[in-house]
């Protein structure tokens, strides 16, 4: 009689061990799906046309307009962004309402550092006929500077000039370039 019991408890514990494993690997392959998903974005936007605007003294004035034809939403992340694959146009108006209009065909927000990633065909033109044109061009947001240490051409009026590695604020009046080529008008 023992020896029927033994193998009755060796039946039973060899199909508990068996369902745990069978749900063990269906749990897995659940839990990897909820990986994926957290990996993908938690909202997608066509068309986007956001106005950024300031309430002042009874009075709404426009600071920016951003035009893309799609925006990722990857706030789900620990380290959130929003993705523009298809390009960005930001328009960015300053007090005396003179718009600088920044492009480039790809771009990424991150939402935590406010530093934004400006990838391919990079352009900021200025009101005062400023052009800048690289591949890629990071600006901070809080800081309200633009930087680069890629290959570079900034044309202005007087001339232009290009090289490798770029600062400025968002007026390119404080500017730093690292390697430099071009015409360079001097003062005397």
């Amino acid at each position: 009689m023992i020896k029927g019991n033994l193998h009755i408890i060796k039946n039973v514990v060899t199909a508990i061990v068996v369902t745990l494993f069978f749900s063990c690997s269906n749990d897995f392959d659940d839990v990897q799906k909820v990986g994926i998903l957290q990996n993908q974005p938690i909202g997608e936007a066509e068309d986007i046309d956001l106005k950024y605007t300031e309430y002042k003294d009874s009075t709404v004035r426009l600071l920016a307009n951003l035009l893309s034809p799609k925006m990722l939403d990857y706030s789900n992340r620990s380290f959130a962004f929003s993705e523009f694959p298809d390009g960005i146009e930001l328009i960015i108006y300053d007090e005396n309402n003179n718009k600088t209009t920044i492009t480039s065909d790809y771009a990424i927000v991150y939402s935590e550092t406010d530093i934004i990633d400006l990838r391919g065909n990079v352009k900021i033109a200025t009101h005062e006929k400023d052009t800048l044109f690289t591949e890629q061009l990071y600006y901070n947001q809080k800081l309200e500077w633009a930087f680069t240490n890629e290959y570079f051409v900034f044309k202005r009026i007087s001339g232009s000039t290009y090289g490798t590695g770029f600062d400025s604020d968002k007026n390119f009046k404080e500017k730093q370039i690292l390697e430099m080529g071009g015409d360079v008008e001097l003062d005397n």
